[in-house]
């Protein structure tokens, strides 16, 4: 069976844009669903509504892989998910060390959504020498100590980083010296990695402070509708930013 360390996904040496990729796993997610209860088509709008994303930004996305749809019918669910799943490198195996097995680590280890999408926990590795053998989602825990032996033996290149702050910067370059070349990063702090190394951060935190300024302005409109005070600042236009795709800068990737 192939691993990570065999092949790389081949969408940046096709030129799909970033933007397109990062939607990719959207368009994964709503066409398995539909898959699931024996859909055999979908139109370029429905598949957009399900996604989130308007239908014109669909069919450009889709155009880059090649699908174009057929007029009358639409897209092909089945011929979807696979050629999707093979842009973004999900038809091998992906074997996926944590480390960090805390609450969020052993949340995350427990997640059953990774082995149905490409991805297998091949190690759990926690600091704490207490951890060192104890089972969490039935995989032992292993100590750090072995990170690179561990890293080795299971071939892996994508590391998930749960650890606090203060210790995630050396996890993440002992990940990297020992071959790792994806980090997906929960601990709140910026990772500095070399070239080559891609790294994606996940910090709840931010998540729900935006939501806390949306929640702020909707009060605040409610309380101007109502007489009572003046309208709060509004979100600025988003289409001002827009990239020649339409495409707008998330504050933080997810």
């Amino acid at each position: 069976m192939a691993t990570g360390r065999t092949h790389r996904p081949a969408t940046r040496s096709r030129g799909i844009p970033e933007a397109t990729v990062a939607r990719l796993p959207l368009y994964l997610r709503a066409l398995t669903a539909l898959s699931e209860r024996s859909v055999p088509t979908v139109s370029s709008e429905e598949l957009a509504a399900a996604a989130g994303v308007n239908s014109a930004k669909l069919r450009k996305d889709f155009s880059y892989l090649g699908s174009y749809g057929t007029r009358g019918v639409g897209y092909d669910v089945e011929y979807l998910v696979y050629q999707i799943s093979r842009e973004l490198g999900l038809t091998q195996d992906w074997p996926v060390v944590i480390v960090g097995i805390g609450n969020l680590g052993a949340a995350l280890a427990n997640y059953g959504g990774f082995a149905s999408r490409g991805f297998r926990v091949a190690a759990l590795i926690d600091a704490d020498p207490v951890m060192a053998g104890k089972p969490v989602a039935g995989i032992p825990v292993q100590h750090t100590d072995d990170l690179e032996k561990i890293i080795k033996d299971n071939g892996v290149s994508i590391g998930v980083i749960a650890t606090p702050a203060g210790a995630a910067q050396q996890v993440c370059d002992r990940l990297v010296a020992a071959g790792v070349t994806s980090i997906l990063n929960f601990a709140p702090t910026v990772l500095n990695v070399p070239d080559g190394v891609d790294v994606r951060k996940v910090d709840l935190s931010i998540e729900l402070q935006i939501l806390a300024f949306h929640e702020q302005r909707k009060a605040g409109e409610e309380a101007a509708a109502e007489g009572a005070l003046p309208p709060a600042a509004t979100v600025h236009d988003a289409s001002a930013d827009q990239g020649p795709d339409g495409d707008v800068p998330a504050v933080m990737p997810a």
